[in-house]
Order: structure tokens, then sequence, then C-alpha cells
């Protein structure tokens, strides 16, 4: 191995392959929930993230273009807009996340 490999990554592997981020997603263990607003507004709500394994304002955005609705990150969770419990926990699993109950 010479000076110029840095093999710094917890597999062992180099970072550009993205081993750890998947290793970091797959441990965690994601809840999806549908909380009531005002005026009977439901929110989806998605909570249980290790915020320094994840841009939580990546994913938010991706979550929000593949369901065509608008939400945002709060206190460690992403909210959106909708009831979208049923399709949420599909779109994450593509991710390499976890969801339990």
């Amino acid at each position: 191995m010479g000076d110029d490999e840095d093999i710094s990554s917890v597999s062992g592997l180099p970072d550009e392959l993205g081993i750890d981020e998947d290793l970091g997603r797959a441990e965690q263990q994601l809840s999806v929930r549908t909380e009531e607003r005002t005026y009977g507004k439901a929110v989806t709500v998605v909570e249980g993230f290790d915020e320094s394994n994840v841009d939580l304002q990546e994913l938010a955005s991706e979550l929000k273009s593949k369901l065509a609705t608008g939400g945002t990150v709060d206190d460690g969770r992403i909210e959106l807009q909708g009831d979208h419990a049923d399709r949420v926990p599909d779109l994450l699993d593509e991710q390499g996340f976890e969801v339990g109950g």
C-alpha cells in the first residue's frame, strides 16, 4: 500500500465505494407514522435517523420528489404532507434503510 491510498473507512475499503454509508443506513431502525395536524391534514412522519450518517435534507428532497408532495426536516425527522405511510417504507428500503414498527 502506498502513501496515496486512504483506507480510513470502517469497513477497510476506500471511502469512494460508499460501503460505510450503506452499512450505516442498514443499521438504523426507522419508524413511519401518520399524524393529523390542523384542519384534519395528514402528515407522514419518518424518524429514527442517525443524523451523522444521513443527509436528511437530501433524503427528504428525494422522498418529496418521488411522492410529488411537500415536506420538511424538523428536529431530526422528515415530515411529508399527506398520508404516504403505505409508500414511504418501500422508498426508504430502496435507499438502504430498514423500517420497523
